[in-house]
């Protein structure tokens, strides 16, 4: 099995820049991708940001281009999610997500999850 654990979440007001960090154990070597998907209350879990561990290609949600950077470092087995220009309506909790295949912004596809971070942007 793979364990994420998150880290980087918490209270910021709108324009600014949060950090969000994620750490893979266990059976990393059955990772291809990792991503950052996000679940406000009421709404359903929606994609952020995903990489690929072998060429770092990266896919975004249209709603965080240009704001947010997603980025890894193998030697750590972690990603990284650089959120700038924060807005209320990034408000949620932040999950780290990893699957066995190649670069999916589809949730169904990941087959492990974090306990999530929470991210709250006030006006």
């Amino acid at each position: 099995q793979v364990q994420l654990v998150e880290s980087g979440g918490g209270l910021v007001q709108a324009g600014g820049s949060l950090r969000l960090s994620c750490t893979a154990s266990g059976r990393t070597f059955k990772i291809y991708t990792m991503g950052w998907f996000r679940q406000a209350p009421g709404k359903e879990r929606e994609f952020v940001a995903a990489i690929s561990w072998g060429r770092s290609r990266t896919s975004y949600a249209e709603s965080v281009k240009g704001r947010f950077t997603i980025s890894r470092d193998n030697a750590k087995y972690s990603i990284y999610l650089q959120m700038n220009t924060l807005k209320p309506e990034d408000t949620a909790v932040y999950y780290c997500a990893a699957a066995e295949r190649s670069l999916t912004w589809s949730r169904y596809d990941y087959d492990y999850w974090g306990q999530g971070t929470q991210v709250t942007v006030s006006s």
